[in-house]
């Protein structure tokens, strides 16, 4: 079993300063929680997942009100997309609740640390059932390989 800090340790000794190897880590905890959520859950009630889209809103033809839709987009802004299961009383309904870019924010902070770090190169993996971040340290990518996610398992996991 691996020690909660080893990949604090292994940072540490690739020449990551302290500071920078415990955000490292707490990046890649955000984001594996967030591919978990992309991924989805659910329960007996409903079922939920992180979707990147935008509400619009829209007149309906013949009608006083104006409808609320969604449109999928894979550059645009997060959501929860909760279906609401009704058990036979009638039809299951969907609603998206805005959520904070949790992502984003931590792909922007993990490139200002590896910009201080020239040669190393960050690898994010979005399965959850693994790692979320990987850092290669140079020499692990052979000279001419031109497929980083075919080599990725060579550096430094950084895991909870």
């Amino acid at each position: 079993m691996k020690y909660r800090y080893d990949c604090i340790d292994a940072l540490r000794a690739a020449g990551f300063s302290y500071e920078d190897a415990c955000a490292l880590r707490g990046i890649s905890m955000t984001l594996h929680r967030w591919h978990e959520l992309e991924c989805g859950d659910g329960n007996s009630y409903g079922s939920w997942a992180i979707v990147r889209g935008h509400k619009r809103r829209v007149k309906v033809e013949g009608a006083p009100v104006w409808n609320t839709t969604f449109e999928h987009d894979d550059d645009g802004a997060p959501f929860l997309e909760h279906h609401h299961y009704t058990r036979g009383k009638g039809k299951d309904s969907v609603s998206y609740t805005s959520l904070a870019d949790r992502e984003r924010g931590a792909l922007k902070r993990m490139a200002a640390i590896m910009a201080r770090y020239p040669g190393f190169v960050s690898y994010v993996q979005t399965d959850p059932r693994g790692c979320a971040l990987y850092i290669l340290r140079p020499g692990d990518v052979p000279d001419g390989a031109d497929q980083l996610g075919s080599y990725y398992t060579r550096g430094i996991a950084v895991c909870r």
